[in-house]
């Protein structure tokens, strides 16, 4: 890849393989700090996300009830909510309720509903959301995220260096709604994690491990791939003062769903000695992942991972999986479908199913209306599950 001019990456130019998270184009930063290319030629920036649990206590409390309270009211009246997605949420209620039917005009077309294009002043902050005009800063260029930056303080900020735009295979190198998900439920349930030995699978950027790792005594986060474990690591580096008060320690592992052993190469950067793979074994009682369903396949395999690794620990253990339930119309269904949910919650229900005489599976889902300790739009689409493992044998 050439050199980036800042108006080459003022100007995001979308090919028909790109997937780009919304936590990017509705970021509450107000610029993105390009800090380097990396090994594969992407672009890579450098995100705040605000904390807002640990800074001021009482304004912490005042924000987490409101979230809760407002949370409340969305799951008893959705319909009847003046948030600004409150036309959203009345539209996806009647999708749910009337299915296909709200989708289509009176010949049968499919019909968009989309956001008005123009709207008063008066009307424009409840019919629509912060208009996306990122701001791409260059290094040697940090004047204005500079700024942004002394708003934050070293303990109620996590940094984050990720990748916008990417193909479907790199997705692990952006940030996506249901880390945060994850991320609010560790902060909110975090005497549970405490002193934990923690397993996260598909950990990407490390946003969820980073946030476990503040509260548990130590995270294996892994995932595949030397270059995304190698942003997962630098990103360890860059919150290492979230993790000095409890004395927390992460540590950035291959593991690949697709393969039925640990990878043990003490020539592959990032493998597992064997004192490693005797600690998970004997001390993991937590595994967790979040929104790593997005490939029938792959979901496959890590239910696959999950079994195997649940099986040869010392201990029972509690999952808890995170994920967003993405429309989607296809062409070969002729219907707006979620293929990828359909096939996770088809293979939870066999995982919960399961009679091998060895293993026992308990899946309950868990109710998103816990505070929230993270800005990002929490959307009804969020969900996580729980699941407790316990061996027969």
């Amino acid at each position: 890849m050439g050199d980036v001019t800042e108006k080459e990456m003022d100007n995001l130019t979308f090919k028909s393989d790109t997937v780009l998270s919304d936590v990017h184009l509705h970021c509450p930063n107000r610029s993105h700090l390009m800090v380097r290319l990396n090994a594969v030629g992407q672009p890579v920036f450098l995100s705040y996300f605000k904390l807002l649990w640990n800074t001021d206590d009482q304004a912490s409390e005042k924000y987490a009830r409101e979230t809760t309270t407002e949370r409340e009211l969305q799951y008893r009246s959705g319909d009847e909510l003046t948030n600004k997605d409150g036309n959203n949420l009345k539209y996806e209620k009647e999708l749910n309720s009337e299915g296909i039917e709200a989708l289509l005009d009176e010949d049968g077309d499919l019909e968009v509903v989309r956001r008005p294009q123009r709207a008063s002043d008066s009307e424009a902050e409840d019919l629509m959301r912060d208009r996306v005009c990122p701001v791409i800063l260059m290094k040697g260029k940090e004047d204005d995220f500079e700024d942004e930056e002394q708003e934050c303080t070293c303990s109620n900020v996590v940094k984050i260096e990720h990748t916008m735009a990417t193909p479907l295979e790199d997705v692990g190198k952006q940030v996506w709604r249901a880390a945060f998900l994850l991320a609010d439920y560790i902060l909110f349930k975090r005497d549970m994690f405490r002193s934990c030995t923690v397993l996260e699978l598909g950990g990407g950027t490390g946003i969820a491990s980073i946030i476990m790792g503040m509260i548990a005594s130590r995270v294996y986060c892994t995932d595949v791939g030397e270059d995304l474990l190698a942003m997962c690591e630098q990103n360890i580096v860059l919150n290492k003062h979230l993790m000095e008060p409890e004395g927390g320690e992460i540590k950035v592992k291959e593991l690949d769903w697709l393969k039925d052993e640990f990878c043990t190469d003490p020539e592959a950067l990032y493998s597992w000695s064997e004192e490693e793979i005797a600690d998970l074994h004997d001390h993991c009682t937590v595994i967790m992942a979040a929104d790593v369903f997005y490939d029938d396949d792959l979901t496959d395999a890590l239910f696959r991972t999950l079994y195997r690794i649940t099986h040869n620990l010392k201990h029972s253990c509690t999952v808890f999986l995170a994920i967003e339930k993405r429309l989607n119309f296809t062409l070969r269904q002729m219907d707006v479908t979620c293929e990828a949910y359909s096939h996770f919650r088809s293979t939870l229900n066999d995982l919960e199913n399961l009679h091998d005489g060895k293993m026992k599976y308990s899946v309950e889902p868990i109710k998103p209306d816990f505070c929230q300790f993270l800005i990002y739009e929490r959307i009804e689409q969020l969900e996580l599950w729980k699941i407790i493992a316990d061996q027969l044998t």
